[in-house]
């Protein structure tokens, strides 16, 4: 099927273009401000399905949780320190909150109340959202942790003394565990891995954080599933009952990508973009966030999505650039080889990772020792084919860890340039 034209031969469209951002997120919000840096002139547009402004999302498992659990009535103060800020003006930026995007038309991008924005050009930056278990039960006990609604259902659940089964042990599950043991639950995670966070960590690491988890009194049942739910709470794969006042259902998530259904964009787990950020075969259409897959020259030729806090930042940079270049009608100067990061806080002890782990055949540590993690500072280097492709910092000194970074920064650009 041919993607939507969405080309204008107006005179304004050229020295003006309309540009919308569908996701009002960090990476949508970002991307507004790198467009207004190279086209000061055009006429943006943010849209979005919540009614919220744009807002931080990684402490909604950690001390939003913490904070709204202890006082439900410190929502507006709480949303005030997660909400984004941007110098962009209302003459620079118009947000069309409350009604997402349904449909990519020729003329811009048809939202859920009906209403078409148009558009020149399009920007896909409409995220994840959380993956639910196609069960039956227990509907009044079970979360996810997306959003800041989210969040204000699940808050008055975490009371002390009460039983929390967090269904995956992921960063998310294995955060909102630790969060919960913070305030005195008895927190159990259901993970069918052998180790939680396995893939993101691997084995030894992961083994790591499972007696750090252990050690702070949540249970991890691990090579276990969720066969379905009761009134009392969990039933597991092997008929085991696990009673549970909060479930959170941490199973990953799903690319918002449905709307782009026609367009012509391969939609093959999340928005395939090519170096500039643009989608092959959707004319007009660009990609930023978690949900653009692209290559990555640092890790090989295989297109990825990076669910990464930093990947807005440095996917919005790269719209900029690209548009100041096609303004300018020259070439880009650089290839895209962003440097992936992440850090998340567990039993007051932060992980800060950078490049990519999950990719590792194999570790080997750096400072300290597995056994002391959570007791003392741990780097580990992970290595690809025996070249170091991540290194991961666990409660560890940052001149430390800079040091290691620096070590890993050099390997990958000698692959990049070799």
């Amino acid at each position: 099927m041919p993607a939507p034209s969405r080309r204008s031969c107006s005179a304004d469209a050229m020295t003006a273009p309309r540009i919308t951002i569908v996701g009002a997120s960090l990476a949508g919000l970002r991307t507004a401000e790198a467009v207004h840096a190279a086209l000061p002139a055009a006429r943006i547009t943010l849209v979005g399905d919540e009614p919220l402004a744009p807002y931080n999302r990684p402490p909604l498992s950690k001390e939003a949780a913490e904070t709204l659990a202890r006082d439900t009535s410190a929502r507006e103060a709480m949303f005030g320190k997660l909400l984004l800020r941007s110098k962009l003006t209302p003459e620079a930026l118009s947000l069309r909150l409350g009604s997402g995007a349904v449909a990519l038309e020729p003329g811009g991008v048809r939202l859920a109340d009906g209403a078409l924005v148009p558009g020149e050009r399009v920007i896909a930056a409409t995220g994840l959202r959380p993956r639910r278990l196609p069960l039956p039960g227990a509907e009044a006990r079970r979360h996810v942790l997306r959003s800041f609604d989210d969040l204000v259902r699940l808050a008055p659940s975490l009371r002390p003394g009460a039983r929390m089964v967090v269904i995956g042990g992921g960063f998310i599950g294995c955060e909102i565990a630790a969060t919960g043991r913070k305030l005195g639950l008895e927190a159990t995670i259901v993970e069918p891995s052998p180790q939680p966070m396995l893939r993101a960590l691997g084995p030894r690491v992961a083994a790591a954080m499972a007696a750090l988890h252990r050690a702070h009194g949540v249970v991890l049942l691990t090579g276990r599933s969720v066969a379905g739910f009761s009134d009392e709470g969990v039933i597991l794969d092997d008929g085991q009952a696990l009673a549970a006042e909060v479930i959170v259902e941490a199973l990953g998530s799903h690319p918002n990508v449905e709307w782009l259904a026609g367009s012509g964009a391969d939609l093959r787990d999340g928005v395939l973009v090519d170096d500039r950020m643009i989608a092959p075969g959707a004319e007009g259409l660009m990609a930023v966030g978690d949900v653009a897959r692209f290559v990555n020259p640092l890790f090989g030729p295989e297109a990825r999505r990076t669910e990464h806090w930093c990947v807005p930042g440095q996917t919005a940079k790269r719209v900029g650039e690209t548009l100041a270049a096609e303004a300018a009608r020259t070439a880009l100067a650089t290839r895209f080889a962003p440097m992936p990061s992440f850090w998340s806080d567990q039993h007051r002890m932060r992980l800060q990772a950078f490049g990519a782990p999950s990719l590792a055949d194999a570790c080997r540590v750096l400072e300290g020792e597995l056994s002391l993690v959570g007791r003392a500072p741990v780097i580990v280097e992970y290595l690809r084919g025996g070249e170091p492709v991540g290194v991961l910092g666990l409660g560890a000194n940052p001149a430390a860890l800079a040091r290691a970074r620096a070590r890993l920064d050099a390997a990958l650009t000698e692959t990049l340039t070799a």
